[in-house]
Protein backbone atom coordinates (compact mmCIF):
# COMPACT_ATOMS: atom_id res chain seq x y z
CA UNK A 1 0.00 0.00 0.00
CA UNK A 2 1.32 3.44 -1.21
CA UNK A 3 2.49 5.21 1.89
CA UNK A 4 -0.57 8.55 2.70
CA UNK A 5 2.54 10.94 3.03
CA UNK A 6 4.14 9.84 -0.08
CA UNK A 7 0.35 9.52 -1.72
CA UNK A 8 0.49 13.19 -0.79
CA UNK A 9 3.87 14.88 -2.33
CA UNK A 10 2.82 12.70 -5.43
CA UNK A 11 0.00 14.39 -5.96
CA UNK A 12 1.26 17.65 -5.58
CA UNK A 13 3.64 16.77 -8.20
CA UNK A 14 1.31 15.55 -11.43
CA UNK A 15 -2.29 16.13 -9.76
CA UNK A 16 -4.81 13.59 -8.35
CA UNK A 17 -5.89 11.97 -11.54
CA UNK A 18 -2.33 10.99 -12.45
CA UNK A 19 -1.76 9.38 -9.13
CA UNK A 20 -3.66 5.64 -9.17
CA UNK A 21 -3.46 3.17 -6.51
CA UNK A 22 -7.04 1.06 -6.93
CA UNK A 23 -6.71 -2.71 -6.74
CA UNK A 24 -7.77 -2.59 -10.31
CA UNK A 25 -4.84 -0.61 -11.12
CA UNK A 26 -2.21 -2.27 -9.14
CA UNK A 27 -3.53 -5.68 -10.56
CA UNK A 28 -2.89 -4.26 -14.31
CA UNK A 29 0.65 -3.04 -13.98
CA UNK A 30 1.92 -6.19 -12.24
CA UNK A 31 2.90 -7.96 -14.74
CA UNK A 32 4.31 -7.80 -18.34
CA UNK A 33 4.14 -10.01 -21.32
CA UNK A 34 6.88 -12.45 -19.16
CA UNK A 35 4.97 -15.82 -17.98
CA UNK A 36 5.78 -16.95 -14.65
CA UNK A 37 6.34 -13.43 -12.95
CA UNK A 38 3.87 -10.93 -11.19
CA UNK A 39 4.20 -8.51 -8.17
CA UNK A 40 2.13 -5.50 -6.98
CA UNK A 41 3.16 -2.14 -7.13
CA UNK A 42 2.36 0.36 -4.83
CA UNK A 43 0.81 2.99 -7.06
CA UNK A 44 0.91 4.36 -11.05
CA UNK A 45 2.36 7.35 -11.62
CA UNK A 46 1.74 9.02 -14.86
CA UNK A 47 4.06 12.14 -15.66
CA UNK A 48 3.88 14.75 -17.69
CA UNK A 49 7.43 16.38 -19.06
CA UNK A 50 10.92 15.41 -17.66
CA UNK A 51 10.49 18.02 -14.38
CA UNK A 52 7.52 15.88 -13.34
CA UNK A 53 10.13 12.78 -13.22
CA UNK A 54 12.87 15.21 -12.46
CA UNK A 55 10.50 15.63 -8.89
CA UNK A 56 9.26 11.80 -8.56
CA UNK A 57 13.16 10.79 -8.71
CA UNK A 58 14.26 12.95 -6.23
CA UNK A 59 11.03 12.18 -4.05
CA UNK A 60 12.05 8.64 -4.28
CA UNK A 61 15.53 8.54 -3.99
CA UNK A 62 14.27 11.06 -0.62
CA UNK A 63 11.74 7.82 0.61
CA UNK A 64 14.13 4.93 -0.84
CA UNK A 65 11.26 4.31 -2.82
CA UNK A 66 11.38 1.61 -6.26
CA UNK A 67 10.53 2.98 -9.63
CA UNK A 68 9.82 0.70 -12.55
CA UNK A 69 9.84 2.90 -15.66
CA UNK A 70 6.94 1.22 -17.89
CA UNK A 71 6.09 1.68 -21.82
CA UNK A 72 3.54 -0.90 -23.30
CA UNK A 73 4.37 -3.86 -21.20
CA UNK A 74 5.61 -5.96 -23.56
CA UNK A 75 9.15 -7.12 -21.93
CA UNK A 76 9.46 -10.46 -22.62
CA UNK A 77 12.11 -11.32 -19.53
CA UNK A 78 10.44 -9.79 -16.91
CA UNK A 79 11.92 -6.11 -17.11
CA UNK A 80 9.25 -3.88 -16.28
CA UNK A 81 7.23 -6.19 -13.63
CA UNK A 82 7.45 -4.21 -10.20
CA UNK A 83 9.48 -7.03 -8.31
CA UNK A 84 9.93 -4.20 -5.40
CA UNK A 85 6.57 -2.83 -4.96
CA UNK A 86 7.15 0.78 -5.04
CA UNK A 87 5.77 2.76 -7.74
CA UNK A 88 4.82 2.24 -11.87
CA UNK A 89 5.90 5.36 -14.06
CA UNK A 90 3.89 4.99 -16.77
CA UNK A 91 4.76 7.24 -19.66
CA UNK A 92 1.26 7.20 -21.22
CA UNK A 93 0.97 10.82 -21.06
CA UNK A 94 4.65 11.57 -22.70
CA UNK A 95 3.99 10.12 -25.95
CA UNK A 96 4.41 13.19 -28.35
CA UNK A 97 6.63 13.73 -31.34
CA UNK A 98 8.41 17.21 -30.69
CA UNK A 99 10.47 17.97 -33.48
CA UNK A 100 11.48 16.31 -36.96
CA UNK A 101 14.65 18.21 -38.24
CA UNK A 102 14.81 17.78 -42.12
CA UNK A 103 18.24 19.36 -42.28
CA UNK A 104 19.97 17.19 -39.59
CA UNK A 105 17.90 14.15 -40.13
CA UNK A 106 16.64 13.87 -36.95
CA UNK A 107 13.50 13.33 -34.80
CA UNK A 108 13.36 13.92 -31.34
CA UNK A 109 10.39 11.72 -29.17
CA UNK A 110 9.03 11.83 -25.88
CA UNK A 111 8.91 7.92 -24.43
CA UNK A 112 5.76 6.99 -25.08
CA UNK A 113 5.84 7.31 -28.73
CA UNK A 114 4.49 3.98 -30.42
CA UNK A 115 6.93 2.85 -32.03
CA UNK A 116 3.98 2.10 -35.41
CA UNK A 117 3.24 5.42 -35.08
CA UNK A 118 6.71 7.17 -35.44
CA UNK A 119 7.64 5.02 -38.21
CA UNK A 120 4.39 6.18 -40.03
CA UNK A 121 4.77 9.95 -39.17
CA UNK A 122 8.27 9.70 -40.86
CA UNK A 123 7.49 7.84 -43.49
CA UNK A 124 4.60 10.41 -44.84
CA UNK A 125 7.05 12.67 -44.70
CA UNK A 126 9.93 11.06 -46.58
CA UNK A 127 12.08 9.76 -44.17
CA UNK A 128 12.83 5.88 -42.68
CA UNK A 129 13.37 5.08 -39.01
CA UNK A 130 14.42 1.05 -39.26
CA UNK A 131 14.14 -0.40 -36.34
CA UNK A 132 11.32 -2.79 -36.02
CA UNK A 133 10.71 -4.99 -33.01
CA UNK A 134 7.73 -7.42 -33.89
CA UNK A 135 5.73 -5.78 -31.14
CA UNK A 136 6.62 -2.39 -33.16
CA UNK A 137 2.26 -1.98 -33.29
CA UNK A 138 2.15 -1.43 -29.16
CA UNK A 139 5.43 -1.38 -27.96
CA UNK A 140 6.90 2.60 -26.77
CA UNK A 141 10.29 4.01 -28.00
CA UNK A 142 11.15 4.22 -24.66
CA UNK A 143 10.93 0.91 -23.82
CA UNK A 144 12.67 0.27 -27.43
CA UNK A 145 15.90 1.93 -25.86
CA UNK A 146 15.19 0.75 -22.49
CA UNK A 147 16.02 -2.81 -23.66
CA UNK A 148 17.60 -1.70 -26.94
CA UNK A 149 15.27 -3.68 -29.51
CA UNK A 150 15.72 -5.28 -32.79
CA UNK A 151 13.56 -6.50 -35.13
CA UNK A 152 13.60 -7.73 -38.92
CA UNK A 153 14.75 -4.89 -40.42
CA UNK A 154 18.24 -5.97 -37.79
CA UNK A 155 20.59 -7.19 -40.06
CA UNK A 156 21.00 -4.93 -42.92
CA UNK A 157 20.12 -1.67 -40.72
CA UNK A 158 21.30 -2.18 -36.90
CA UNK A 159 19.45 -2.00 -33.79
CA UNK A 160 17.60 0.67 -32.02
CA UNK A 161 21.51 1.76 -30.41
CA UNK A 162 22.25 2.57 -34.09
CA UNK A 163 19.65 5.65 -33.66
CA UNK A 164 20.09 7.07 -30.83
CA UNK A 165 21.91 10.31 -31.02
CA UNK A 166 21.30 11.91 -27.77
CA UNK A 167 19.00 11.09 -24.46
CA UNK A 168 17.71 13.24 -22.11
CA UNK A 169 17.95 11.43 -18.59
CA UNK A 170 16.86 11.61 -15.13
CA UNK A 171 19.73 9.37 -13.09
CA UNK A 172 18.73 8.02 -9.60
CA UNK A 173 19.49 10.93 -7.31
CA UNK A 174 17.17 13.33 -9.14
CA UNK A 175 19.76 15.17 -11.50
CA UNK A 176 19.14 15.38 -15.41
CA UNK A 177 21.78 14.86 -17.79
CA UNK A 178 22.14 15.16 -21.86
CA UNK A 179 24.03 13.10 -23.81
CA UNK A 180 25.05 13.74 -27.39
CA UNK A 181 22.97 15.38 -29.45
CA UNK A 182 22.43 15.78 -33.71
CA UNK A 183 25.95 15.15 -34.28
CA UNK A 184 27.48 12.57 -36.74
CA UNK A 185 30.88 12.82 -34.55
CA UNK A 186 30.99 13.07 -30.41
CA UNK A 187 33.95 11.87 -28.66
CA UNK A 188 33.72 14.27 -25.48
CA UNK A 189 34.11 11.93 -22.77
CA UNK A 190 32.51 8.34 -22.07
CA UNK A 191 29.63 7.22 -24.45
CA UNK A 192 26.87 8.07 -21.99
CA UNK A 193 23.87 7.48 -24.85
CA UNK A 194 25.01 4.03 -25.45
CA UNK A 195 25.34 3.25 -21.97
CA UNK A 196 21.87 3.73 -21.25
CA UNK A 197 20.41 2.09 -24.11
CA UNK A 198 20.09 -1.24 -23.09
CA UNK A 199 20.48 -0.65 -19.43
CA UNK A 200 16.91 -1.36 -18.90
CA UNK A 201 16.11 0.98 -16.70
CA UNK A 202 17.81 0.62 -14.54
CA UNK A 203 20.33 3.81 -14.53
CA UNK A 204 18.56 6.23 -15.44
CA UNK A 205 14.94 6.77 -16.63
CA UNK A 206 14.78 8.14 -20.71
CA UNK A 207 12.65 11.37 -21.12
CA UNK A 208 13.29 12.39 -24.71
CA UNK A 209 15.49 11.21 -27.52
CA UNK A 210 17.04 12.26 -30.46
CA UNK A 211 16.65 9.55 -33.29
CA UNK A 212 18.48 9.15 -36.60
CA UNK A 213 16.71 8.95 -39.74
CA UNK A 214 17.76 7.89 -42.94
CA UNK A 215 16.31 7.92 -46.83
CA UNK A 216 14.05 5.40 -47.07
CA UNK A 217 14.99 2.43 -49.53
CA UNK A 218 13.94 3.30 -54.01
CA UNK A 219 12.73 -0.23 -53.87
CA UNK A 220 12.17 -3.71 -51.96
CA UNK A 221 12.12 -7.11 -52.88
CA UNK A 222 10.78 -10.34 -50.88
CA UNK A 223 10.94 -14.00 -51.58
CA UNK A 224 9.96 -17.50 -49.58
CA UNK A 225 12.19 -20.12 -49.81
CA UNK A 226 10.99 -23.29 -48.56
CA UNK A 227 13.13 -26.71 -47.07
CA UNK A 228 12.24 -30.09 -46.59
CA UNK A 229 14.77 -29.85 -43.73
CA UNK A 230 15.92 -27.19 -41.21
CA UNK A 231 19.47 -27.89 -41.44
CA UNK A 232 19.13 -27.15 -45.20
CA UNK A 233 17.55 -23.42 -44.68
CA UNK A 234 19.98 -22.73 -41.66
CA UNK A 235 23.42 -23.39 -43.78
CA UNK A 236 21.27 -21.57 -46.41
CA UNK A 237 21.53 -18.07 -44.24
CA UNK A 238 25.74 -18.71 -43.31
CA UNK A 239 26.00 -19.45 -47.39
CA UNK A 240 24.06 -16.04 -48.10
CA UNK A 241 26.11 -14.13 -45.65
CA UNK A 242 29.01 -15.88 -46.99
CA UNK A 243 28.05 -14.75 -50.31
CA UNK A 244 28.91 -10.78 -48.66
CA UNK A 245 25.33 -10.27 -49.60
CA UNK A 246 23.26 -8.81 -46.73
CA UNK A 247 19.43 -8.43 -46.62
CA UNK A 248 17.02 -6.46 -45.49
CA UNK A 249 15.23 -9.15 -43.32
CA UNK A 250 16.33 -12.74 -43.22
CA UNK A 251 14.27 -14.29 -41.03
CA UNK A 252 13.53 -18.45 -40.07
CA UNK A 253 10.71 -20.25 -39.53
CA UNK A 254 10.75 -24.36 -38.32
CA UNK A 255 7.42 -26.70 -39.27
CA UNK A 256 6.23 -26.14 -35.51
CA UNK A 257 6.12 -22.19 -36.35
CA UNK A 258 4.62 -22.52 -40.08
CA UNK A 259 1.84 -24.70 -39.06
CA UNK A 260 0.92 -22.18 -35.87
CA UNK A 261 1.45 -19.03 -37.96
CA UNK A 262 -0.55 -20.55 -41.08
CA UNK A 263 -3.64 -21.31 -39.10
CA UNK A 264 -3.29 -17.76 -37.45
CA UNK A 265 -2.65 -15.93 -40.28
CA UNK A 266 -3.73 -18.06 -43.31
CA UNK A 267 -1.33 -16.70 -45.94
CA UNK A 268 -0.81 -19.59 -47.70
CA UNK A 269 2.84 -20.88 -45.93
CA UNK A 270 3.63 -24.49 -46.97
CA UNK A 271 2.57 -26.43 -43.69
CA UNK A 272 4.31 -29.39 -44.84
CA UNK A 273 7.81 -27.40 -45.37
CA UNK A 274 10.91 -28.35 -42.80
CA UNK A 275 11.53 -24.31 -42.36
CA UNK A 276 10.76 -21.67 -44.65
CA UNK A 277 13.13 -18.93 -44.70
CA UNK A 278 11.51 -15.00 -45.49
CA UNK A 279 13.78 -12.96 -47.61
CA UNK A 280 13.74 -9.39 -48.30
CA UNK A 281 16.04 -6.76 -50.01
CA UNK A 282 15.92 -3.08 -50.52
CA UNK A 283 18.06 -0.27 -51.96
CA UNK A 284 18.31 0.77 -55.32
CA UNK A 285 16.32 -1.03 -57.91
CA UNK A 286 19.63 -2.61 -59.68
CA UNK A 287 20.84 -3.62 -56.56
CA UNK A 288 17.80 -5.30 -55.31
CA UNK A 289 17.02 -7.06 -58.40
CA UNK A 290 20.57 -8.47 -58.81
CA UNK A 291 20.63 -9.37 -54.78
CA UNK A 292 17.84 -11.31 -54.92
CA UNK A 293 18.66 -13.33 -57.90
CA UNK A 294 21.80 -14.13 -56.18
CA UNK A 295 19.95 -15.18 -53.55
CA UNK A 296 17.60 -17.30 -55.50
CA UNK A 297 20.23 -19.26 -57.01
CA UNK A 298 21.98 -19.78 -53.17
CA UNK A 299 18.44 -21.05 -52.17
CA UNK A 300 18.25 -23.55 -54.72
CA UNK A 301 21.58 -24.79 -54.71
CA UNK A 302 21.39 -24.97 -50.93
CA UNK A 303 18.59 -27.58 -51.21
CA UNK A 304 15.32 -25.40 -51.36
CA UNK A 305 12.59 -27.21 -52.62
CA UNK A 306 10.78 -23.84 -54.10
CA UNK A 307 12.00 -20.46 -54.00
CA UNK A 308 8.92 -17.78 -54.60
CA UNK A 309 9.24 -14.04 -54.89
CA UNK A 310 6.21 -11.72 -53.51
CA UNK A 311 4.07 -11.02 -57.13
CA UNK A 312 2.75 -7.56 -55.20
CA UNK A 313 3.58 -5.27 -52.18
CA UNK A 314 0.78 -6.64 -50.53
CA UNK A 315 1.59 -10.64 -51.11
CA UNK A 316 5.07 -9.07 -49.07
CA UNK A 317 3.09 -7.33 -46.25
CA UNK A 318 1.28 -10.05 -45.66
CA UNK A 319 4.26 -12.54 -45.36
CA UNK A 320 6.38 -9.58 -43.05
CA UNK A 321 2.74 -9.67 -41.05
CA UNK A 322 2.44 -13.46 -40.76
CA UNK A 323 5.78 -13.38 -39.51
CA UNK A 324 5.27 -10.56 -36.78
CA UNK A 325 2.40 -12.63 -35.26
CA UNK A 326 4.72 -15.75 -34.97
CA UNK A 327 4.44 -15.06 -30.99
CA UNK A 328 0.65 -14.48 -31.13
CA UNK A 329 0.00 -17.61 -33.23
CA UNK A 330 2.31 -19.67 -30.79
CA UNK A 331 -0.04 -18.54 -27.73
CA UNK A 332 -3.25 -19.67 -28.95
CA UNK A 333 -1.92 -23.45 -28.95
CA UNK A 334 -1.40 -23.68 -25.28
CA UNK A 335 -2.00 -21.54 -22.29
CA UNK A 336 1.36 -20.76 -21.50
CA UNK A 337 4.28 -19.32 -23.90
CA UNK A 338 7.51 -18.93 -23.27
CA UNK A 339 9.64 -16.94 -25.85
CA UNK A 340 13.55 -16.63 -25.61
CA UNK A 341 16.37 -15.21 -27.86
CA UNK A 342 20.01 -17.02 -27.19
CA UNK A 343 22.17 -16.03 -30.21
CA UNK A 344 25.10 -16.86 -31.68
CA UNK A 345 27.27 -16.19 -34.65
CA UNK A 346 25.44 -16.32 -37.81
CA UNK A 347 27.92 -19.19 -38.70
CA UNK A 348 26.44 -20.93 -36.40
CA UNK A 349 22.72 -20.90 -36.50
CA UNK A 350 22.34 -24.37 -38.23
CA UNK A 351 24.48 -25.92 -35.37
CA UNK A 352 22.14 -24.02 -32.82
CA UNK A 353 19.15 -24.84 -34.50
CA UNK A 354 20.08 -28.77 -34.44
CA UNK A 355 20.84 -28.36 -30.62
CA UNK A 356 17.22 -27.04 -30.03
CA UNK A 357 15.73 -29.57 -31.78
CA UNK A 358 18.10 -32.39 -29.12
CA UNK A 359 16.95 -30.39 -26.50
CA UNK A 360 12.97 -30.42 -27.05
CA UNK A 361 13.54 -34.36 -28.20
CA UNK A 362 14.98 -34.59 -24.57
CA UNK A 363 12.76 -32.97 -22.10
CA UNK A 364 9.28 -33.74 -24.35
CA UNK A 365 8.59 -30.46 -25.24
CA UNK A 366 7.04 -28.79 -27.58
CA UNK A 367 9.23 -25.70 -28.58
CA UNK A 368 8.75 -23.96 -32.33
CA UNK A 369 11.99 -21.53 -33.19
CA UNK A 370 11.94 -18.74 -35.27
CA UNK A 371 13.74 -15.42 -35.69
CA UNK A 372 16.30 -13.58 -37.11
CA UNK A 373 18.18 -16.48 -38.51
CA UNK A 374 20.05 -13.62 -40.32
CA UNK A 375 21.67 -11.96 -37.50
CA UNK A 376 21.90 -15.30 -35.18
CA UNK A 377 19.11 -14.53 -33.04
CA UNK A 378 17.02 -17.23 -33.04
CA UNK A 379 13.26 -17.40 -30.68
CA UNK A 380 13.00 -21.15 -29.05
CA UNK A 381 9.62 -20.91 -28.30
CA UNK A 382 7.78 -23.11 -25.89
CA UNK A 383 4.58 -24.02 -25.30
CA UNK A 384 3.18 -25.51 -22.34
CA UNK A 385 1.25 -24.92 -19.21
CA UNK A 386 2.33 -22.95 -16.40
CA UNK A 387 0.06 -24.75 -14.23
CA UNK A 388 2.40 -28.17 -14.76
CA UNK A 389 4.99 -27.89 -12.85
CA UNK A 390 6.78 -31.19 -13.73
CA UNK A 391 7.06 -28.99 -17.42
CA UNK A 392 7.85 -26.26 -16.23
CA UNK A 393 10.72 -27.79 -14.39
CA UNK A 394 11.66 -29.61 -17.44
CA UNK A 395 11.11 -26.27 -19.44
CA UNK A 396 13.81 -24.67 -16.99
CA UNK A 397 15.84 -27.42 -17.56
CA UNK A 398 15.73 -26.68 -21.22
CA UNK A 399 15.97 -23.32 -21.64
CA UNK A 400 19.03 -23.87 -18.71
CA UNK A 401 20.66 -26.11 -21.85
CA UNK A 402 19.93 -23.81 -24.47
CA UNK A 403 21.59 -20.88 -23.08
CA UNK A 404 24.79 -23.03 -22.43
CA UNK A 405 25.26 -24.07 -26.12
CA UNK A 406 25.00 -20.73 -27.15
CA UNK A 407 27.37 -19.31 -25.14
CA UNK A 408 29.79 -22.47 -26.20
CA UNK A 409 28.74 -21.34 -29.66
CA UNK A 410 30.30 -17.93 -29.17
CA UNK A 411 27.04 -16.38 -28.63
CA UNK A 412 24.81 -14.95 -25.18
CA UNK A 413 21.88 -15.66 -23.61
CA UNK A 414 19.96 -12.91 -25.11
CA UNK A 415 20.33 -10.53 -28.48
CA UNK A 416 17.22 -8.27 -28.05
CA UNK A 417 15.02 -9.14 -25.14
CA UNK A 418 17.09 -8.18 -22.12
CA UNK A 419 18.18 -9.76 -18.92
CA UNK A 420 15.38 -8.46 -16.86
CA UNK A 421 14.39 -10.68 -13.90
CA UNK A 422 14.14 -14.00 -16.01
CA UNK A 423 17.35 -14.18 -17.24
CA UNK A 424 19.73 -12.48 -14.20
CA UNK A 425 20.59 -16.39 -12.80
CA UNK A 426 22.72 -16.68 -16.61
CA UNK A 427 24.14 -13.15 -16.65
CA UNK A 428 27.64 -14.12 -15.19
CA UNK A 429 27.61 -17.34 -17.58
CA UNK A 430 27.66 -14.72 -20.51
CA UNK A 431 30.09 -12.07 -18.49
CA UNK A 432 32.06 -13.55 -16.04
CA UNK A 433 32.16 -12.51 -11.73
CA UNK A 434 34.56 -9.63 -13.59
CA UNK A 435 31.88 -8.18 -15.81
CA UNK A 436 28.91 -8.19 -12.91
CA UNK A 437 31.27 -6.66 -10.59
CA UNK A 438 31.95 -3.79 -13.52
CA UNK A 439 28.07 -3.70 -13.79
CA UNK A 440 27.81 -3.19 -10.10
CA UNK A 441 29.52 -0.50 -9.79
CA UNK A 442 28.08 1.01 -12.81
CA UNK A 443 24.59 0.65 -10.77
CA UNK A 444 25.82 1.95 -7.81
CA UNK A 445 27.32 5.18 -9.04
CA UNK A 446 24.15 6.46 -10.95
CA UNK A 447 21.70 5.13 -9.19
CA UNK A 448 23.47 4.83 -5.32
CA UNK A 449 20.13 4.00 -3.62
CA UNK A 450 19.19 1.29 -5.89
CA UNK A 451 15.72 2.70 -6.24
CA UNK A 452 15.86 2.24 -10.45
CA UNK A 453 14.35 -0.89 -11.72
CA UNK A 454 15.49 -2.39 -8.24
CA UNK A 455 16.07 -7.00 -8.76
CA UNK A 456 16.64 -6.97 -12.89
CA UNK A 457 20.20 -7.66 -14.22
CA UNK A 458 21.74 -8.66 -11.16
CA UNK A 459 20.36 -12.26 -9.40
CA UNK A 460 18.81 -11.28 -5.96
CA UNK A 461 15.96 -13.88 -5.44
CA UNK A 462 15.98 -13.21 -2.28
CA UNK A 463 15.38 -9.42 -2.58
CA UNK A 464 12.09 -10.25 -3.91
CA UNK A 465 9.08 -8.35 -1.54
CA UNK A 466 6.24 -7.51 -4.25
CA UNK A 467 3.07 -9.30 -2.84
CA UNK A 468 2.44 -11.62 -5.64
CA UNK A 469 6.17 -12.98 -6.77
CA UNK A 470 7.35 -15.70 -9.04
Amino acid sequence: MLDPDLKRRLIEIVGPEHVLDSNEIQLAYSYDATPGFQSLPDAVVMPGSTEDVQKIVRLCNETKTPIVARGSGTNLSAGTCPLHGGIVLSFQRMNRILELDEENLTVTVQPGVITQTLCDYVEQRGFFYPPDPSSMRISTIGGNIAENSGGLRGLKYGVTRDYVLGLTVVLGNGDIIRTGGKLAKDVAGYDLTRLIVGSEGTLGIVTEAILKLVPPPETKQTLLAVYDRMEKAAETVSEIIAQRIIPATLEFLDQATIEVVEDFAKVGLPTEAAAVLLIEQDGAPEVVDRDIQKIERICRDMGATSVERAASESEADALRTARRTALSACARKRPTTILEDATVPRSKVAEMVGAINDVAKKYGLSICTFGHAGDGNLHPTVLTDARDKDEMARVEQAFEEIFRKAIELGGTITGEHGVGAMKAPYLEWKIGKAGVHAMRAIKQALDPNHILNPGKLFYEPEAVTGEVAK
